[in-house]
């Protein structure tokens, strides 16, 4: 695909090309792009791990309350003991899991992912979405602009 011109009816700078980068490199970065992003999805699956855990633990106190009330002292007790507080796999609470996927995995991925657009595209992030949504849009259509709309500007 040919770069964009710098014109109101395409996209801003920021989401145009830089001269000389290939289709290749383009498609790169998106394919880059749709990783972090389902990585980004799977940390969210981590974080409602992390609540849903959570919320069960502290639930755990109400069922040991209920039980003990209900006069079922050794079901209370075995709640409180064996499962109120206990890690969720050897050595770890889910906090303990979502640190270490941030510092093993997330921000390295995160970090490569940003420098490779930064030294391939002169820091031009969603080049291919960009290029996708040009070429599937009707020009002259008000629900087919390029842009934003900024209430700043005139729209004549």
């Amino acid at each position: 695909m040919e770069p964009v011109r710098d014109d109101t009816d395409g996209p801003d700078r920021h989401h145009q090309r830089p001269a000389g980068l290939s289709d290749a490199t383009v498609e790169a970065l998106g394919s880059l792009s749709k990783a972090l992003e389902t990585t980004e999805r799977a940390r969210g699956h981590l974080y409602s791990f992390h609540q849903l855990t959570g919320t069960a633990d502290l639930e755990l106190d109400r069922a040991a309350l209920l039980l003990r009330e209900a006069g079922h002292e050794p079901w209370a007790d075995r709640v409180e003991t064996e499962l109120l507080g206990r890690n969720v796999i050897p050595g770890h609470w889910t906090f303990q899991i979502i640190e270490a996927y941030d510092r093993t995995y997330y921000r390295p991925f995160t970090d490569m992912e940003h420098e490779a657009v930064r030294q391939l595209a002169d820091g031009r992030d969603h080049l291919y979405e960009a290029e996708m949504k040009e070429a599937r849009r009707t020009r002259n259509h008000r629900h087919h602009t390029a842009r934003p709309h900024n209430p700043g500007t005139s729209s004549h």
